[in-house]
């Protein structure tokens, strides 16, 4: 049911960037009376799983899910339709119209894409609000779980201060400002300390196998009983709260392996909080120190009983323009950063860069529309950024060469053209195997 949750999600998602990309493209190119041969979600490679012809353009569902396109009429793309490049120019044809025409159907996609995001964030801000946790209320800081920030000197219980020289008033603000961090200030029993990460640090970050960074300690809170467990019968519910074993106080999560590490093959009696009432059970433990329940994480239960402060910020709808704006600009700052390290070799962060299974995995496991359309706003900036690189085959490369014949007066020969759109189509298809590839390695 997750797999069908977590895909649904992200072919709605997917679906609805392309089809607006590509309607950002037609738009345009139908106020200027150019003639769009297809419209497609999705790439038709041999056949197609829906097309039908109205007007002009045929429009239909390709069945390979790796984008979609318009066709336009005498416009040197991934088609390479020479045939028709080689008749004379028709008044309808892409080519035939002047060069700030074709600039304006060229940027169409990544306006709409950007349009797209900040119109989410406005609705969301004015639907869900803000949800923030001040750092200050995690009173004993973070749970350090990842081997890699331990090697470079953190430890459960770090509360963090700066990132750079940014302050951290949120917890938000710790991960969100991870990108390009150089240095972390932390403050360790009383002491402030500051510790300096490794130039590769998002390299090695990619390839450690642990993904998380600076997580909240949170208490134990039963999820599911493993069908494997010992404890399959115990009269233990999910959204129990385990508070103590053996009667050694268990606040977090995190303290659960130092305690069990001495109950192997033993029934020990624990003590859980079920809503208001705290009762007692007795629990089997396996020969490895396990009871065999999955944890579960309930962010308002977990402030309710006291472990973090939620802030919840409200906006009217006017308001809301100028939050969903703020949330626009940091997250296309954020993802500039990104980029800024990816392309940079020395960071390393080029092989934590993924592909299909990456944004697949991003999706939650159960629904909730408002990290969907977080998560979709998120991807088309991603989406309009990516478009503006300037690689021939994609909108950027068309846009670079739109500017140089603005520019010089005279536009490159379509014989370069050609030849350029030939070679960006490879980078293009190298880049997507390399992080399609780096999902599986």
């Amino acid at each position: 049911m997750e797999f069908v949750i977590r895909v649904s999600q992200f072919l709605l998602s997917l679906s609805l960037l392309i089809v607006l990309h590509e309607l950002g493209h037609f738009i345009p190119a139908k106020l200027f009376k150019t003639r769009v041969e297809k419209f497609y979600l999705f790439f038709d490679v041999k056949f197609s799983l829906f097309k039908k012809k109205i007007g002009d353009t045929v429009y239909g569902i390709g069945w390979l899910p790796l984008g979609g396109y318009v066709k336009i009429a005498g416009m040197i793309d991934e088609s390479m339709d020479k045939e028709q490049m080689s008749q004379p120019p028709q008044p309808w044809e892409f080519r035939s119209k002047p060069a700030w025409q074709r600039l304006i159907i060229m940027l169409g996609g990544v306006t709409v894409n950007f349009i797209l995001a900040y119109v989410i964030y406005v609705f969301v801000a004015f639907i869900y609000g803000d949800k923030t946790t001040k750092i200050d209320s995690l009173k004993d800081g973070y749970w350090i779980e990842n081997q890699l920030l331990q090697d470079i000197g953190f430890k459960t219980g770090d509360k963090v201060v700066k990132v750079n020289d940014i302050k951290i008033v949120n917890d938000y603000d710790v991960r969100s400002n991870i990108i390009g961090a150089e240095t972390i200030t932390i403050r360790r029993q009383g002491e402030e300390k500051v510790i300096t990460l490794p130039e590769d640090f998002l390299g090695q970050f990619s390839s450690a196998e642990s993904r998380e960074l600076f997580e909240r300690r949170i208490p134990f809170m039963v999820g599911a009983v493993q069908d494997s467990s010992l404890n399959k019968s115990a009269d233990i519910k999910p959204e129990d709260i385990i508070t103590s074993i053996d009667g050694k106080r268990l606040r977090y999560f995190d303290q659960l392996d130092s305690i069990m590490s001495n109950y192997k093959n033993r029934t020990l009696e624990v003590e859980i909080l079920r809503g208001d009432q705290k009762i007692t059970r007795d629990l089997k433990v396996n020969d490895k120190g396990k009871l065999g329940i999955q944890a579960a994480f309930d962010n308002d239960r977990f402030a309710e009983l006291g472990y973090y402060d939620i802030a919840i910020q409200t906006y009217t709808f006017g308001e809301s323009f100028g939050a969903g704006g703020a949330d626009f600009v940091e997250t296309v700052q954020k993802y500039g950063a990104q980029l800024k390290a990816i392309f940079n070799p020395s960071t390393g962060a080029y092989k934590g860069v993924g592909g299909f299974k990456a944004i697949y995995s991003i999706f939650p496991s159960v629904w909730s529309w408002q990290a969907f359309w977080v998560l979709t706003a998120f991807l088309s900036i991603m989406l309009g950024v990516l478009n503006l690189l300037p690689i021939p085959a994609l909108d950027g490369g068309h846009v670079m060469f739109l500017l140089y014949e603005i520019i010089s007066g005279r536009a490159p020969s379509d014989k370069f053209l050609e030849r350029a759109q030939l070679v960006g189509f490879i980078i293009l298809i190298a880049m997507v195997l390399s992080a399609n590839i780096n999902d599986w390695i």
